[in-house]
Formats: C-alpha cells, sequence, structure tokens
C-alpha cells in the first residue's frame, strides 16, 4: 500500500476528525509552511462563506499537522474536500519540521481569494488548530480574524 505526506492546515489539522475520515492515515507530527498565508476564497462555493485555503506569501507561516496518508484514504478525503469536483487541487509544498524539512501536498482552492468565512467555519478552524497542538497565538489569531456573522451576513 502506497503512503504520501499530506499537511492539513484547516479543519483537517484535527486528529480526531482526521482518524474518522481516513483511519488508516495516522498523525506524523506538525510544522510550518514558511511563505505561504492562510486566507479565505471561494465565498460562493462555501456552505456558510469563504472556505480556507492558502497563497504565497513570503512574510507568513502556517501551521501544519502532517499525515502519512494511503491512497484509499486519499480518494476518501478528496471527497470530503470536494477535490474531487474540482473545487480544490493538490500541489506539493515544503513543510519545516523541528528535526528537517519534508516535501507534502496540499489541497489548494481553485477560486478567487476573497470573502469572509462564517463564524461557525473560523471556530471550527480555531479549534482544529487547537486540537494539533498549535501554539496559542496562532490559535488566537484564527479566533480574531474577521467573519461573517453566523446569523445572516
Amino acid at each position: 500500500m502506497r503512503v504520501t505526506l499530506y499537511a492539513a492546515y484547516g479543519t483537517n489539522l484535527d486528529p480526531a476528525r482526521m482518524s474518522e475520515r481516513c483511519p488508516h492515515s495516522p498523525l506524523r507530527g506538525t510544522g510550518w509552511l514558511e511563505g505561504w498565508r492562510l486566507t479565505f476564497g471561494g465565498e460562493e462555493h462555501g456552505w456558510d462563506g469563504a472556505l480556507a485555503t492558502i497563497v504565497q506569501d513570503p512574510f507568513e507561516q502556517v501551521f501544519v499537522a502532517l499525515y502519512d496518508i494511503t491512497d484509499d484514504d486519499v480518494a476518501v478525503l478528496d471527497s470530503w474536500d470536494s477535490a474531487d469536483t474540482g473545487l480544490f487541487r493538490k500541489t506539493k509544498v515544503r513543510v519545516a519540521t523541528l528535526t528537517d524539512e519534508v516535501v507534502a501536498w496540499v489541497y489548494v482552492l481553485d477560486a478567487f481569494e476573497g470573502g469572509l468565512p462564517s463564524a461557525t467555519y473560523l471556530g471550527v478552524l480555531a479549534d482544529a488548530a487547537e486540537a494539533a497542538d498549535a501554539p496559542a497565538d496562532y490559535v488566537a489569531d484564527l479566533r480574531r480574524r474577521e467573519c461573517r456573522s453566523t446569523f445572516g451576513g
């Protein structure tokens, strides 16, 4: 069975969520996408606002969880994250860990940057980052981000 390295930066940061979705793909560790920033886009595609994605930015970094993911679990994750519909595409990135630098793939939204996530979605992202042991200041920054009101806008 083939295994590749997947870097999660959104709701898949949560190890419990990933173990439910992809039971054959263990958490390997965490790291940082240096030269990338977390942003939102594709507001017209989200169920309640814009969706998380990453874009290159030389002055930023994004916390990620690294998973050794099997081909079977990739197919499941593609469905969960709508990559099988073309909403997200995969790209390879370098992830800095405490001990080295590794190459992993990530999902990147195939839509224009812009729009606001819902308060609910942003809360789920912050909770996922906290569950993955992201630094407290990173989680706090997520919780302070501008968002759409949960009640209509």
